[in-house]
């Protein structure tokens, strides 16, 4: 069983900048494609970012393509997205998702693609 933990979630004021990370239990993780989904209340979960296993295709939602980046660790069992130029409506629960799908299978922004899920972390952003 694949344990997936998030961390850098918190509390940053419009257009300030957060760091999320997300380790994997496991060293298959380094096969896996990634994805980061958020949650606002009310709201249906929502893809944001993904990168394939080796981190040569990534994609990223309407919304967030050209203040966020999701990129690999060098040790491969991590994946951290960087968020700059936060806006009040980024603020969500942040949820990793790993996918053991293989190639050429890739379908980053479809939640059922992903098998694994991390339990979520909170990003509030202040107006």
């Amino acid at each position: 069983q694949v344990q997936l933990v998030e961390s850098g979630g918190g509390l940053v004021q419009a257009g300030g900048s957060l760091k999320l990370s997300c380790a994997a239990s496991e060293r298959t993780y380094s096969t896996f494609s990634m994805g980061w989904f958020r949650q606002a209340p009310g709201k249906e979960r929502e893809f944001v970012s993904g990168i394939n296993w080796s981190g040569s295709a990534v994609e990223y939602a309407d919304s967030v393509r050209g203040r966020f980046t999701i990129s690999r660790g060098n040790a491969k069992n991590t994946v951290s997205l960087m968020m700059n130029f936060l806006k009040p409506e980024d603020t969500a629960i942040y949820y990793c998702a790993a996918s053991a799908h293989l190639p050429p299978t890739l379908r980053l922004g479809e939640t059922d693609y992903y098998h694994y899920w991390g339990q979520g972390t909170q990003v509030t952003v202040s107006s």
